[in-house]
This record gives C-alpha cells, sequence and structure tokens, in this order.
C-alpha cells in the first residue's frame, strides 16, 4: 500500500464513507488535472469538491465530470 493509498483509506474511514474505487479515483484525478491547466490552478480542487457535492446528490461521477470537463475551452481541454 503506498502514501496514497494509506491517505485515502484513513480520509474515507474519518469521514464514514466507503473506500473509493479505481475508476472513481482515477475520474476526480483526470478531472483535476484538466480542470487545472485548462482553467487555473485553484479551480481544480473546488472543482472536485463540486463533483463530490454532486455525486452526494446521486449524480454518477463519471457522467458528472464529462458535463464539467465540456466547460474547459476546446483549445484547453487535455484528451482523457
Amino acid at each position: 500500500m503506498n502514501v496514497l493509498d494509506e491517505w485515502l483509506d484513513g480520509a474515507c474511514a474519518a469521514l464514514d464513507l466507503p473506500a473509493l474505487s479505481g475508476a472513481d479515483r482515477q475520474t476526480v484525478l483526470d478531472l483535476a488535472r484538466d480542470v487545472a491547466h485548462g482553467v487555473v490552478r485553484p479551480a481544480a480542487p473546488l472543482t472536485a469538491f463540486l463533483l463530490g457535492l454532486a455525486v452526494g446528490r446521486g449524480a454518477e461521477p463519471r457522467e458528472a465530470s464529462a458535463k464539467l470537463l465540456r466547460l474547459i475551452p476546446e483549445t484547453q481541454a487535455h484528451s482523457s
């Protein structure tokens, strides 16, 4: 287990949340990367927070992430 895995396991436990799946983890990391590079760096954690709020309200993580990624100007977005 690496430091990231340990941190996420501890954070999930502290917040009484189920462990993140590998797909959900990658979705958030990809979203944060593309927002940081395509918008502005401080937007990355805030956008990840908004994604979490949407998922908490029932949104499917990859679908919600795709909606957010479509907001990034085409010339700035990374291909995912």
